[in-house]
């Protein structure tokens, strides 16, 4: 089974039909090939990397035009071991990343360069979750 790399087309649609003035968090996790696999023709094809150091170069190479948008991390943490799930799912990378709306986040996913560095991102992921979360100001319990 291959895993989750890139949005259906269903889900992106349903995303852009939530609103898109209004400041959005987007949880990521993500699990690494152990080696990166690059299309053929792409300069980094047979160069023997790793599925992190292609995850790495996608952050490298996005990063002015993420935080150009307004983009920022406000979370990162280390997966250690899922206790509730299935027993066998593993990430290696989980982060949230904030937007100032969801019209920055698709200013950067349309982007001509996004387009070319996001085929780091294919070819370091094995699996991946991206989740849209509403930030709200927590309660005094869990759900409020």
């Amino acid at each position: 089974m291959t895993g989750s790399i890139d949005p259906l087309r269903a889900q992106f649609d349903a995303f852009k039909a939530l609103p898109r003035d209004t400041p959005i968090h987007m949880l990521n996790l993500v699990r690494l090939k152990a080696k990166a696999d690059y299309p053929e023709g792409h300069p980094n094809h047979g160069k023997d990397m790793s599925g992190l150091d292609a995850y790495r170069a996608y952050g490298r190479e996005t990063a002015a035009l993420f935080t150009g948008l307004g983009g920022r991390q406000v979370w990162v943490g280390k997966p250690e071991t899922v206790v509730t799930g299935p027993a066998d799912e593993r990430w290696d990378i989980a982060f949230i990343a904030e937007y100032p709306n969801a019209a920055a986040f698709l200013a950067m996913v349309t982007d001509a360069g996004y387009r070319e560095w996001v085929k780091h991102r294919q070819a370091g992921v094995e699996d991946s979750r991206l989740i849209r979360l509403s930030p709200v100001v927590p309660g005094e319990g869990f759900g409020e």
